[in-house]
């Protein structure tokens, strides 16, 4: 199999179920985004983690692809049909649980922080905005007449950005880098 098929060309591509979009919809840009998302976590997940999350961020990954298959695929029958599934209410409870777990090693915050301290932590604070940006591309999608997106790919998403915040914390705590406090500046 070729990996071009030059059907992309003119500037547009097939969704699942047949239909021809322009590379410039709605739909299109939302799983875009989930893709480039999935990619910034796979960068993330190659600095020097620790090594009890790698498992989990690459379900976390697999989670994104189902994801991804799922917004190019606009009629909810047609995945059903396809046992397109999307994410589940069990892939946004995992989020949840590592969340408080990581958090319970982690000092409270006392102010905002900036992204940085160590380079994971920030890898994870890249993909934690990108990830913000996949959330809004689906978010417009989904109010979009006509356009159908699971309820629970919201809510992964919005949860999944507090997750990649929480590890990028955690990896600086991990490796006794001070999270950067963020010092408001005045005029003058």
């Amino acid at each position: 199999m070729k990996i071009y098929t030059k059907r992309g060309d003119a500037g547009q591509t097939d969704l699942f179920g047949g239909d021809r979009v322009g590379k410039d919809a709605a739909r299109v840009a939302a799983y875009g985004d989930v893709d480039e998302l999935n990619a910034f976590v796979g960068v993330a997940a190659a600095t020097d983690l620790d090594p009890e999350l790698t498992e989990m961020l690459q379900t976390i990954q697999s989670a994104l692809f189902d994801l991804g298959s799922s917004l190019a695929t606009p009629d909810p029958e047609h995945r059903e049909k396809y046992g397109i599934a999307g994410v589940a209410v069990t892939d946004i409870a995992a989020i949840e649980a590592l969340i408080d777990r990581l958090e319970e090693g982690l000092e409270p915050l006392k102010t905002f922080i900036l992204p940085g301290g160590s380079s994971a932590a920030a890898a994870f604070h890249v993909a934690r905005t990108v990830c913000r940006r996949a959330e809004r591309a689906v978010v417009g999608l989904a109010a979009t007449e006509g356009e159908s997106v699971a309820e629970s790919s919201l809510r992964y998403l919005n949860r999944l950005s507090d997750l990649l915040f929480v590890i990028a914390r955690h990896e600086n705590a991990r490796l006794g880098v001070a999270d950067v406090a963020w010092v408001g500046r005045t005029n003058g």
